[in-house]
């Protein structure tokens, strides 16, 4: 029998990994990441951030070798490929395809002057009703920063492009593509004319002939080249039959695919993406809204995307900094769970790692409110710091549920703060869903992409039928406790 593996690879800003899936019984054959430490940023001044392009290839490269090694020549079945990578970076190519300058990656902070411009001068209702998002420090302000201070880079650009745009190119040896999808997190798709955004083009002073050719997110996009497939041992013609930002793709790696469905992660920062059935924006941009993976007019599928930057972070800081030396997370999290609900009184406001979008850019940092020197004890500031990444997670959620959202489930994989009861039950509390566990990952979610893109898999519901549920946490009975906890933390955080 004709075996049939997809091939799956997530552009991370620290690693690429790629994943290798059997299409039939949705296992990993095998799954690599390089490099083993994490890839360089260059920051030339503060505030910037770039990587090359070319770092990636060889990173991939150098993954789908290791996959190679572990799967035994079974490359050469592979039947599919899809992409996952970091948004909003931005790569200018030449008419050769080569990089004209390192790429400036999603946290560089450099175009936030000339997003704002755009919005003032555009004016802020337009670009809600029309981009649904400022365009704040996303690709297309990126862009404005190159044309106006590396005139001499600008003049040369044949084409611009997402990060898995241009490891798309460079697999197929030279074709450029885009979606809907990577257009909208670039802040270049008029949501309310279905095109590229006019608006956008002719404020900026850009020729829309550096937009690529826009190809629907699950289809077959393009194809491996021979000079690739004999660098890489894939067979030739493999069709490229996927790509998505991480975190829609995350979505998609959960099968959370229709309005009111919400994927969350909680690493370094927190991230809740929810799925919205119709237009809609949140006034006061507090929340990011882009095309999903699965959206295609009439049908509209639209990722709410709320990202919190002081949340696994302030779980570490604690292990650091509070917890006793030598404990393990598994440990911290049972010694947090030897204190009642609400840590009798005590308060963590989590926001300690930079400006929060949540918070319309303002930055409180992270602080503690209601220290009783007679009570308290690690164990209660341990609590207390997971009681408040979860209280920031329900803080974001209410403003989703404000633009139409209704959340009854949240589905995650099992890593990170997801792996601790005590967070899972809290968030579960105070926000009334249900929190769906997972085995899951990016690169993996790209290789069942691709199978729903060249037509292995009907659609998602096919193609995740194999997805392994851990475990559910629902709400407890009596949230009595949980929920005045979150007022006394909502009250501290308004001081």
């Amino acid at each position: 029998m004709e075996r049939k593996y997809l091939l799956g690879y997530d552009i991370g800003t620290s690693s690429v990994k790629a994943s290798l899936v059997d299409a039939e019984t949705g296992k990993t054959v095998a799954s690599a990441q390089y490099p083993d430490s994490e890839a360089p940023i260059l920051s030339k001044q503060a505030g910037w951030a770039e990587q090359e392009p070319e770092m990636w290839w060889e990173e991939l490269k150098a993954a789908t070798q290791r996959v190679a090694e572990k799967a035994e020549g079974s490359l050469a079945d592979v039947k599919a490929i899809g992409i996952s990578y970091q948004m909003h970076g931005l790569v200018c190519v030449d008419s050769e395809g080569k990089a004209l300058r390192p790429s400036i990656i999603w946290c560089d902070g450099r175009a936030v002057p000339y997003g704002n411009k755009a919005f003032e001068t555009i004016g802020g209702a337009k670009c809600l009703d029309h981009l649904l998002n400022s365009p704040g420090n996303f690709t297309a302000a990126k862009l404005a920063w190159v044309k106006e201070n590396e005139p001499e880079v600008y003049a040369k650009i044949h084409k611009v492009m997402l990060p898995g745009d241009y490891i798309a190119m460079r697999l197929s040896g030279g074709d450029i593509k885009t979606t809907i999808s990577g257009l909208s997190e670039g802040m270049f798709w008029d949501f309310k004319n279905n095109e590229v955004s006019k608006d956008i083009m002719s404020f900026f002073g850009f020729s829309e002939d550096i937009i690529a050719d826009i190809v629907p997110t699950f289809s077959i996009q393009s194809r491996v080249c021979e000079e690739t497939a004999r660098e890489l041992s894939l067979p030739a013609g493999t069709p490229i039959a996927y790509r998505g930002g991480d975190q829609p793709n995350n979505a998609l790696s959960l099968n959370v695919m229709k309005p009111g469905e919400i994927a969350a992660t909680g690493g370094t920062s927190g991230v809740v993406y929810g799925v919205l059935g119709e237009v809609n924006y949140d006034s006061l941009s507090r929340v990011n809204t882009f095309a999903h993976v699965n959206h295609n007019q009439p049908d509209t599928r639209l990722g709410v995307l709320l990202c919190i930057n002081g949340t696994g972070i302030l779980n570490a800081w604690m292990k650091r900094t509070v917890a006793p030396e030598g404990i393990s997370y598994g440990e911290m999290n049972d010694l947090a769970e030897s204190v009642p609900v609400g840590a009798e009184g005590l308060t963590v406001i989590p926001f300690g790692n930079g400006a929060e979008r949540v918070l319309q850019n303002n930055n409180p940092g992270a602080s503690v409110h209601g220290i009783n020197f007679n009570i308290h004890t690690k164990a209660h500031i341990l609590r207390a710091a997971q009681e408040g990444i979860a209280f920031s997670f329900a803080y974001g959620m209410e403003i989703m549920r404000q633009m139409g959202m209704e959340i009854t489930t949240i589905k995650a994989g099992h890593a990170n703060l997801f792996l601790s009861p005590l967070f899972r039950r809290t968030l579960a509390a105070v926000t009334g869903a249900s929190i769906e566990l997972y085995e899951t990952d990016g690169s993996v979610g790209a290789a069942y992409g691709a199978g729903i893109g060249a037509g292995i898999y009907q659609d998602s519901d096919d193609a995740f039928k194999t997805l392994k549920h851990i475990s559910t946490e629902k709400p407890v009975e009596d949230t009595t406790a949980y929920l005045e906890a979150y007022k006394r933390w909502k009250e501290a955080l308004e001081k």
